[in-house]
């Protein structure tokens, strides 16, 4: 999708200004937006005159007659446009105007940085270029230019007004225009491939808004993918209905594939089937609350109406599994609405003894789901998305509970898998079925995998590098780093240099914070309490002006906080209940005043695993931090935390404490 209008500074200078708006105005009708007009086309007066007079000015370097510019150059993960963009030789100038506007706000700062941040991340022709940001506030004082580092190749936010704009321009490309890889192509770049990478988040609210995700992502492999996953699943629905028949198909992924994205786009997109068909069910308490909190917040500011009103409205967009349950438990004879059910993170459903201890039900969740949609009398459909690796508390079930809910009431239900469910791996955790039960129907089906990493579309890689640290095997994972140069990682001793490692990287709106393990207590010597209750929706949603933020680095999440969702940068705060120890781990549980050794596999194989929660929550790159100790606190042993960073040394992680900051910076490293 180019943009609405390109031309040479030249043309530009020399087209009609009518002309202008009459292509602007034209192109914005045709894209169906109608709303808002007058005020939209007295704001692109203002900039064309405005941008007339400052590339006239320009002019009087020969070497901008080359120059380009772009006007309304769609973004389509923000659902927006950019007002302008100036192709100066090897340089992307990214305007965003402010017209009327007497000071830089911050969140114009956030929404030019955003253009910018994703068209280094997203956007073919733009990656390797340097992109400056440069917001508009037309009657606002002079600004001075920006001192900061330049972490990559988004260069710090310049601010101008009307009289300086083409004094600011120039500045940009002197001090940014050397470059080896000649000038832009500014035809090939208007025409480049845009492969955006929604958040959870913002998929959700994209879905919730009636588009489809193919609407606001472009990456290629993970939507096709995606797509293809979501086809099968739709096939299958079709099928049970017309079959008269009962049907389970299990979604596997590796960690950050996609998998919950799948299953709201399987029940929650009108667009692939006819009426109001499923429901998307989750036991992840905080992933509920932030979803719905973020599409409350999204639909208010969308549709004009009050929070309450709009929460009111998205309760019922995803559900908690246990009150679904519960509800239809208590009522044994009551058929459920829905024909469709999506079961996010099924292998952490709970076993019978759990459901007893919690809501005093003698069956597992896997046996009550199955029984309460075995109540339709023709057809009805179990998805159940998978994520090996990822049980991280007392009586989750695993994938073999669901396995033995099949074999024991339910074979006359049709079984779709992917074929990592054949055998056990660190996408799946376990295998459904030690042997295939008799009379079970069983299709393979290599659609129903997702195996690129769509969180991490710096790494495709990170899930099975976080594998290898943990397995461990740093002859592995050393060979794996060498692939995550796109990624950044590194570890400290420092705890106020990993913190800012991450101030220096949260641009636009882009979003930094702690995590750590529930296990970790003595985190609280260095001030961080794991055990604290951490406010998930404003944790997660609200600015860095907010105490309660992520972006404060105070408060950590832990992996029951952060399990299902993602951060753009995370700070991994390392705790002493998971030691290197003789080619294994030492896992450990703090009680009372000391450390005590966990000896139950299945309790370590849950230590072990929130620290694969942890390690693969960040879309763009993490710090991991590991506490130096106390030689005179017995319970913060140095010893431990040697042992972490020998660990990390092995595995081939740089550190930033000796200056070797290999992954430290992104792009070009300046």
């Amino acid at each position: 999708m180019p943009a609405y209008y390109r031309r040479t500074i030249l043309d530009f200078l020399a087209d009609d200004e009518d002309r202008i708006l009459g292509r602007l105005t034209d192109a914005h009708a045709g894209a169906g937006f109608h709303q808002q007009r007058h005020a939209q086309t007295a704001a692109w007066r203002v900039e064309i005159g405005l941008l007339k007079a400052c590339v006239g000015r320009i002019l009087a370097d020969p070497d901008a007659a080359t120059w380009q510019i772009l006007l309304e150059y769609p973004i389509p993960r923000r659902g927006r446009r950019i007002d302008a963009v100036l192709v100066a030789g090897g340089v992307l100038i990214v305007l965003e105007f402010k017209c009327g506007a007497k000071d830089y706000a911050r969140d114009a700062i956030v929404q030019v940085e955003d253009y910018a941040l994703d068209l280094a991340d997203f956007h073919a022709e733009s990656s390797g270029r340097p992109i400056v940001p440069v917001l508009v506030a037309t009657k606002a004082g002079d600004a001075p230019a920006p001192d900061g580092p330049a972490v990559g190749w988004v260069k710090p936010t310049w601010r101008a007004n009307a009289s300086d704009l083409d004094a600011k321009v120039r500045s940009c490309v002197e001090r940014y225009g050397a470059t080896d890889r000649g000038p832009i192509d500014p035809a090939l770049w208007d025409r480049s491939a845009y492969a955006p990478t929604p958040t959870i988040i913002e998929a959700a609210q994209a879905l919730y808004a009636g588009q489809n995700v193919r609407e606001i992502s472009r990456n290629q492999s993970g939507i096709e993918n995606l797509t293809r996953t979501t086809d099968a699943v739709i096939a299958a629905i079709e099928e049970a209905r017309v079959g008269h028949r009962k049907r389970i198909c299990f979604i596997t992924g590796v960690p950050g594939a996609g998998k919950t994205l799948a299953g709201l786009n399987i029940v929650h997109n009108g667009g692939l089937h006819q009426g109001d068909l499923g429901v998307f069910l989750s036991g992840n308490v905080p992933l509920v609350r932030i979803l719905n909190e973020a599409l409350a917040r999204d639909a208010a500011h969308r549709l004009g109406q009050t929070l309450q009103q709009s929460r009111r409205q998205v309760a019922t967009f995803i559900q908690n599994v246990h009150r679904f349950i519960d509800a239809y438990f208590a009522d044994p004879g009551r058929v459920p609405v829905d024909r469709v059910v999506v079961f996010d993170e099924a292998q952490r459903a709970w076993d019978a003894a759990q459901s007893a201890r919690k809501f005093n039900r003698p069956f597992s969740e896997p046996e009550i789901l199955l029984e309460v949609m075995d109540r339709h009398p023709d057809w009805a459909l179990v998805v159940a998305l998978v994520g090996g690796g990822q049980e991280i508390n007392r009586g989750e079930a695993g994938l073999s509970e669901w396995g033995r809910a099949i074999a024991d009431r339910f074979r006359h239900w049709d079984v779709h898998v992917s074929p990592e469910l054949k055998s056990g791996t660190h996408a799946t955790g376990a295998c459904l079925f030690p042997e295939v039960p008799d009379g079970v129907a069983i299709t393979e089906d290599r659609s129903l995998h997702l195996s690129v990493n769509l969180r991490s579309y710096r790494a495709e890689v990170l899930s099975e590098f976080v594998d290898a640290v943990l397995r461990p095997d740093p002859d592995r994972a050393r060979e794996l780093a060498a692939r995550l140069d796109a990624f950044p990682i590194a570890w400290t001793r420092d705890l106020a240099r990993a913190r800012s490692w991450l101030r220096e990287r949260r641009r636009g709106s882009r979003r930094i914070g702690l995590v750590a393990s529930s296990g970790a207590r003595r985190l609280r010597a260095h001030g961080l309490d794991v055990t604290a209750e951490l406010d998930v929706e404003a944790w997660f949603l609200n600015e860095a002006t907010d105490v309660r933020s992520s972006h404060v680095l105070e408060v950590p999440a832990t992996e029951f906080g952060i399990q299902g969702l993602e951060l753009d940068w995370t700070g991994v705060c390392w705790g002493g209940d998971l030691t290197p120890e003789s080619g294994g781990w030492a896992c450990r549980s703090f009680r009372g005043t000391r450390w005590r050794q966990v000896r139950d596999a299945g309790t370590r194989q849950h230590v072990v695993n929130k620290y694969r929660v942890l390690l693969t929550r960040a879309r763009e790159g993490m710090v991991i931090w590991v506490p130096p100790g106390d030689p005179d606190d017995p319970t913060r042993p140095p010893s431990i935390g040697d042992a972490v960073a020998d660990h990390l040394k092995r595995c081939g992680i740089p550190t930033l404490d000796e200056g070797g900051d290999r992954a430290g910076l992104r792009g070009d490293g300046s």
